[in-house]
């Protein structure tokens, strides 16, 4: 008796085993085993229809339990019918074989090249997999139960669909013909904890200094865009600057698929939708916008600026929306107000604004960029720049550095730029900013005395005489003279800001960022 339940308890584990290798290995399929799969996927979806027949759908639990009695009866050894019913599940349940990389917190993207071909992005690198589907029609019967969970279609007369899955991950879908090659299928992941500014911080993606900054823009209202190229993380940036809005404040997204995770109680979500048919009203991002400022939002977020709804956000941003936000695809500050803003508009047919009316609507309403970069892996923002008006002379639109990230010594560094407008809207608002966090670093400030000084002393008779004024000891005192007037400057400035009314304050003290005094002592220790 002993000895038969030996063999029991190790059969059972055996087969513990084997379940539980299959389960997280990835399954490649042989012909053999693509057959048995599509043939049991028929039966059991002409079972399901019959024992259902229209009287409701059958629950997850019930086509898995339909499964497993299959695959159990199938005269095959028990690791070929592990195998099968890990196919069947994913086929008729799941997302197919690119199921594990969902589930994959260290994949951030998915690329279906082709059936026989699936890329992967871990930490801002692409690598290959060893992930394939059966074929062509595997892939496309996973496309299309990604696209109808959300209501979206993909055949030949709409190649080309956007979608997401339940997790908020974005989905872009393309078949033949668009794809002449066959379907491909790329799955943008979205982390399920979102970050924030101190996990920007430890990334190495902004200095303390740049968080301040922008979390006492967006509690004080001033509007934003943030500029990056594709896959630079502008939506993600815009997630977490979203979370430095008070409660108390009505927020209205509009996004083409809906991605932004705000937590404030006080948010109502819009989505694009496509025209299906001659007979359904179009809902663009400029019908949503419209819509939206008859609806009393203190904030519109608009998830990226892509058609001429600009005209509209940007027009909100100047006539009582201030703080609103988006994000636009654009290489720089410079490019976004030159280039991308006036296309943009462009694609307006209502309107028709001469090259400089564009430009002062864009400093009227728009006061702060944000510029997101790759730098291989990382990611890092780039610039933070103020709209400062319009120059007199050519009309354009003036753009002022406040913090830049210079590549070369892989640092943060404040311009010594003052955006004095913005630091006057915030104290009107209750809202005070520590405007030392705007000084270079000295050794930024001597750098620039001693090239300026340089520069001045050149070739000829006046070189002798520079160099007799210019000694080691008068550069010293020239440069502690310009310190200390700056200090003055400085403190003069702070004695005039006024107090944090009530409600900013209680609502400061329990933001991400304290005080300025308390959370940046230490950076001010170093400055001084």
């Amino acid at each position: 008796m002993s000895l038969i339940s030996e063999q029991l308890k190790t059969g059972i584990k055996s087969r513990e085993e084997i379940s539980e290798r299959i389960e997280s290995e990835s399954i490649q399929a042989d012909e053999e085993e693509i057959r048995t799969t599509a043939q049991l996927i028929k039966e059991i979806s002409q079972e399901l229809s019959e024992r259902f027949s229209g009287d409701r759908e059958p629950d997850e639990h019930e086509v898995r339990a339909l499964i497993q009695k299959k695959c159990g009866s199938l005269e095959l050894s028990f690791e070929e019918q592990k195998r099968i019913e890990k196919n069947v599940l994913m086929t008729a349940l799941g997302n197919g074989p690119i199921e594990p990389l969902l589930h994959d917190e260290s994949v951030t993207e998915i690329i279906v090249q082709s059936y026989d071909s699936v890329l992967v992005e871990r930490a801002g690198i692409l690598e290959d997999t060893d992930i394939r589907f059966n074929n062509e029609e595997h892939l496309m019967t996973i496309i299309n139960r990604i696209v109808q969970k959300v209501g979206r279609q993909i055949n030949l007369s709409n190649p080309i669909v956007d979608a997401r899955l339940e997790d908020g991950s974005r989905v872009n879908a393309i078949i033949p013909p668009a794809s002449p090659d066959g379907p491909e299928l790329v799955i943008r992941k979205f982390s399920k904890k979102a970050l924030t500014g101190n996990d920007y911080i430890s990334l190495g993606s902004m200095s303390r200094e740049m968080l301040y900054f922008l979390n006492r823009c967006v509690t004080g209202k001033i509007s934003i865009f943030i500029s990056g190229s594709t896959g630079t993380g502008k939506t993600t940036l815009l997630n977490m600057l979203s979370s430095f809005i008070p409660p108390y404040e009505s927020i209205i997204t509009i996004e083409d698929t809906c991605e932004l995770r705000l937590q404030q109680p006080r948010v109502r979500r819009r989505e694009v939708r496509e025209v299906k048919s001659a007979n359904m009203m179009e809902v663009d991002q400029q019908a949503l916008v419209k819509a939206a400022l008859r609806q009393r939002p203190d904030r519109i977020i608009l998830g990226e600026t892509r058609d001429g709804s600009i005209v509209d956000l940007i027009s909100a941003m100047s006539t009582g929306h201030d703080g609103s936000m988006s994000t636009i695809h654009a290489n720089s500050p410079k490019d976004m107000v030159n280039v991308r803003i006036p296309i943009l508009y462009s694609k307006n047919k209502d309107v028709n604004f001469t090259e400089r009316a564009i430009n002062m609507q864009i400093a009227s309403a728009i006061k702060l960029v944000c510029q997101i970069k790759r730098f291989g892996s990382d990611r890092k923002i780039d610039r933070i720049s103020e709209i400062a008006g319009i120059d007199e002379g050519n009309g354009k639109v003036i753009i002022k550095d406040i913090f830049r990230y210079e590549p070369a010594k892989n640092a943060f560094c404040a311009t010594g730029y003052i955006p004095q407008e913005i630091v006057a809207a915030l104290k009107d608002r209750g809202i005070d900013m520590d405007l030392k966090i705007f000084q270079k670093p000295q050794s930024q400030n001597a750098g620039s005395i001693q090239t300026e000084q340089a520069g001045s002393v050149t070739s000829g008779k006046a070189s002798a005489t520079a160099k007799e004024k210019m000694d080691d000891r008068s550069l010293e005192g020239r440069f502690d003279a310009h310190v200390k007037s700056r200090k003055k400057a400085t403190d003069d400035l702070e004695r005039i800001t006024g107090r944090i009314r009530e409600s900013n304050k209680k609502f400061m003290s329990e933001s991400l960022l304290d005080e300025p005094g308390e959370i940046f002592q230490d950076i001010l220790s170093e400055s001084k």
